[in-house]
């Protein structure tokens, strides 16, 4: 890992990431977790606030970047809920089938190089009747935003953490073994080409 990614980039990711839209569009989505929750791309944490610590009893957040997770320290301090995080990718944490209630993922596919074998993880990880709670971006529906969407990705990837923005999240939903139950999707202010968000749940 170079100097830029490990000193730079995440207070990067962490300015762009907590920008007034984004923040407003995981307000819609994380008090909607309760119980037992995973956190996948916990990154600096700048969910905590949106948990309700009536409906969760524990967050457990999994993220590859220990960067990362060191600026969320402070915020997993000022909630009320128990925060375990772990410096690992999804699939090296060996947690027990069915083993949580809500799963949370917020602009995090993006970056994931095999979403479809997180997803499917994430899968045998939720239990039945438990809800995969997402907030997104990536490809839009509009022909010259997505002609922009490939060939700024092979730029962009190395710039941001390996950040896709062409990634059609709801086929990689239904790849990954779910069944959206709830999707709106629209651009947030911004370049077109990096505003597009697909937010709802899946089962």
């Amino acid at each position: 890992m170079g100097l830029y990614d490990r000193y730079l980039l995440p207070h990067l990711i962490d300015f762009a990431c907590g920008m007034g839209e984004v923040m407003k569009a995981r307000s819609q989505i994380v008090p909607q977790a309760h119980g037992r929750v995973l956190e996948i791309g916990i990154g600096s944490g700048l969910n905590l606030s949106f948990y309700d610590p009536a409906s969760v009893s524990v967050i457990v957040g999994v993220d590859p970047s220990a960067e990362m997770q060191k600026l969320a320290q402070q915020r997993a301090a000022a909630t009320a809920i128990p925060v375990e995080m772990v410096a690992l990718e999804l699939g090296q944490i060996q947690t027990e089938a069915a083993s949580f209630d809500s799963i949370v993922c917020t602009f995090t596919l993006c970056t994931i190089p095999d979403a479809v074998a997180a997803l499917k993880e994430m899968r045998r990880v939720l239990k039945p009747g438990g809800r995969l709670l997402f907030c997104e971006h990536g490809l839009a529906p509009d022909a010259p935003v997505v002609r922009w969407q490939h060939r700024l990705t092979p730029l962009w990837k190395p710039l941001a953490g390996g950040c896709h923005l062409n990634r059609d999240i709801p086929a990689l939903l239904q790849a990954g073994g779910f069944r959206i139950g709830a999707l709106e999707n629209r651009y947030l202010k911004g370049p077109r080409p990096m505003t597009y968000i697909y937010q709802g749940w899946a089962e």
